[in-house]
């Protein structure tokens, strides 16, 4: 779950759930209701059960371009909301309040929508995520599907490789540290990726999505590779 400034968001009580779409053993998306819910991929929302206490932050998985929202949820042991919505069946409601955030794209990062192309090409985008880190970067690139990025995944096994196909070939990367079963980009993480693979382009807007010692470490890979701190974005999952 994400860690960010909070913008104003607007809070509405009664979302009914469609259903639960299980990616592993531990991890499924949920899929509810939007009521007409105006947001910006990348950005977050709060989730809990209707009439519980208890409420978690999580990315919005689906894109503006859905009339449903979607999250990307990993089951913790122990976790007062996870398990619950690992339960969840159709039409049980859920409280949601947002949208939050500032970890979006800006208009020099994604190719115009509108008839007319524009003459500047948009900036290159490396989007570099572990685990349900990913959850943004699915919303963004499912607007974007045009957007000229790298989105880097890291995981420890190829089952926790999420909705991999949904990505443009060659543009996704898994990273696999442990059980890869063949299936993997490349053998190891992100950070050993980034080494081996400098990024060149200063121009590069690399937007960051996971727990905060892979976030440090790559800020200090990046920067030693010549990528201007003004060109850094992050989003801390814990």
């Amino acid at each position: 779950m994400p860690q960010s400034a909070a913008a104003a968001g607007t809070a509405v009580s009664a979302f009914s759930v469609h259903h639960v779409r299980h990616l592993s053993p531990t991890a499924f998306v949920v899929r509810f209701d939007r009521n007409r819910m105006q947001f910006a991929p990348g950005q977050y929302i709060t989730v809990g059960i209707a009439g519980d206490l208890h409420v978690r932050e999580y990315s919005i998985y689906s894109s503006p371009d859905d009339d449903f929202l979607e999250i990307l949820v990993k089951s913790v042991e122990g976790g007062l909301v996870s398990h619950k919505l690992q339960q969840l069946e159709q039409g049980d409601s859920l409280q949601v309040e947002g949208p939050f955030g500032y970890f979006v794209l800006d208009e020099h990062s994604t190719l115009t929508r509108q008839s007319e192309v524009s003459s500047a090409a948009p900036a290159p985008v490396l989007m570099i995520a572990t685990g349900t880190g990913i959850s943004p970067f699915h919303s963004m690139v499912s607007t974007n599907p045009e957007m000229p990025y790298t989105l880097l995944h890291g995981v420890r096994s190829a089952i926790e490789d999420y909705d991999w196909q949904r990505y443009t070939p060659g543009q996704l990367v898994r990273c696999i540290t442990r059980d890869t079963d063949g299936t993997a980009d490349f053998a190891g993480r992100v950070t050993d990726y980034l080494r081996q693979n400098p990024v060149t382009d200063p121009s590069t807007r690399c937007m960051l999505c996971g727990n905060c010692d892979m976030i440090y470490e790559v800020f200090d890979i990046l920067q030693e590779q010549g990528i201007p701190s003004q060109q850094l974005y992050a989003e801390v999952y814990f």
